[in-house]
């Protein structure tokens, strides 16, 4: 089974009629990087920034498209709360959650360890049953 990656390129070159060449002189990347990304089925990593935007070129596809599509194929989520992002507008967008996603990568190493530290205390009370409540007088 094909990685999003692929399918995105694939069908897009199949709708096209281009070939891994097009795409390369369209985006300013070299066709094997383009024919690596096509047919390799499990990306290791994420392609550089430069690559993507190439890519996106080549392909006159949105950059997130295909930024989202290559961190799909290296099992990387990308969180998007956008209202863009739920075509069928089926899902509010959580601001919370957007402001945690966006302020994460602002904090410093440390920073973010402590976040890290809260969240998982967080998450282990939450999963833990809740146990007999104590009343005002036992506290």
């Amino acid at each position: 089974m094909a990685n999003a990656l692929q399918q995105l390129i694939r069908e897009h070159l199949d709708r096209k009629g281009w070939s891994y060449g097009d795409v390369a002189r369209r985006g300013g990347i070299p066709r094997s990087t383009v024919h690596h990304l096509a047919t390799t089925e499990r990306v290791v990593r994420m392609p550089q920034a430069t690559t993507l935007e190439g890519l996106a070129k080549g392909l006159e596809l949105p950059l997130e498209a295909v930024r989202r599509a290559a961190a799909e194929a290296c099992g990387i989520h990308v969180y998007d709360t956008s209202p863009a992002a739920d075509p069928n507008g089926t899902a509010a967008a959580d601001p919370e959650v957007a402001l945690l996603i966006a302020s994460v990568q602002q904090l410093s190493a440390d920073d973010r360890r402590h976040v890290t530290a809260l969240v998982e205390s967080l998450l282990d009370r939450s999963s833990r049953p809740a146990g007999p409540s104590r009343s005002a007088e036992e506290k």
